[in-house]
């Protein structure tokens, strides 16, 4: 194999990404197109949103509209993330070969990208009342800071968990044409979420993350990582279902939860925390979660519609 193959990544090879034109692929391999993983996890608490707000006349549309947004700001995400740690990815053996980091692609390539990108998001921001438009545009300080936070703080997850649960301060609005207590109490349960399903995505990095002193809540927690996560996830179900009681508050609607609570306790029941390829495939059926509580808002958010 050669050095230039060599740094050449499987993925680029294979899926999605491989039937793509060479030039296109390590585009394509920035923005994380083949782990669309990352889009659901952003966009699953916008779509909490809107349904628990009861969908309103646009409510399809505008899933579909905060999906889009979704994937171009996961994109934007990445790929800005990227460019603030390509030195950093080079020293890590799971980062090592990513388009930045093995000199694929050129930090104003990068740059390219993401304004293109960019300009995707603000197609979608358009299509929101102008609250949500606000609240939107406010999570950049957030997203700008975010890369950063693994080098301060051992608690970079909860950081990320401010910023991918933004959504489910915007999807009610978008609804509403204002914010709502049970918005409030939907965002600070999925911070719990996502501190919790991101530490069990940082158990696989800890030996790379402690050799090039990166933080994190998975190093953090060291062999107490299964309870963080529990408890997290406990903290998680306890806002939502206040929110759910605040909306609703019958004992029936807030049992929509039950199957969420379900799944997050078998997440965290069997986690095998020395175990990476465990942990990316419980990190991994967050995914379904995240469907889990959307059925759960859509069914108490459009009763008696």
């Amino acid at each position: 194999m050669s050095q230039s193959e060599d740094i050449v990544p499987d993925s680029e090879r294979r899926g999605l990404i491989g039937i793509l034109p060479r030039a296109a692929r390590p585009y394509a391999s920035l923005m994380r197109l083949d782990r669309p993983i990352g889009v659901w996890l952003l966009f699953w608490p916008c779509a909490w949103s809107v349904a628990l707000a009861g969908m309103g006349v646009e409510g399809p549309a505008l899933i579909l509209w905060l999906g889009l947004g979704a994937f171009a700001m996961r994109s934007a995400g990445c790929v800005y993330n990227d460019i603030v740690d390509r030195d950093l990815d080079a020293k890590v053996e799971r980062t090592r070969l990513r388009p930045l980091a093995s000199g694929r692609i050129s930090p104003k390539g990068a740059w390219a990208l993401l304004a293109a990108l960019s300009l995707i998001g603000l197609l979608v921001l358009l299509q929101l009342r102008p609250l949500a438009q606000a609240i939107s545009l406010a999570s950049i300080v957030l997203v700008a800071a975010y890369p950063f936070m693994k080098r301060i703080t051992w608690w970079p997850q909860a950081w990320l968990g401010l910023v991918f649960s933004w959504g489910a301060l915007v999807g009610w609005p978008a609804v509403e044409g204002e914010i709502g207590t049970p918005a409030l109490l939907l965002y600070a349960g999925s911070i719990f979420w996502v501190i919790g399903y991101d530490t069990i995505y940082a158990l696989q990095d800890r030996e790379d993350d402690a050799l090039v002193g990166v933080k994190s809540s998975a190093l953090a927690l060291g062999r107490h990582a299964r309870a963080g996560v529990a408890l997290c996830y406990a903290s998680a179900i306890l806002c939502w279902a206040a929110a759910i009681w605040t909306l609703r508050p019958q004992g029936l609607a807030v049992a929509a939860l039950l199957p969420m609570a379900l799944h997050l306790f078998w997440q965290a029941a069997t986690l095998r925390v020395e175990d990476g390829a465990d942990a990316l495939a419980k990190f991994r059926s967050n995914r379904f979660a995240g469907f889990l509580m959307f059925l759960a808002c859509l069914v108490v958010g459009t009763a008696g519609a």
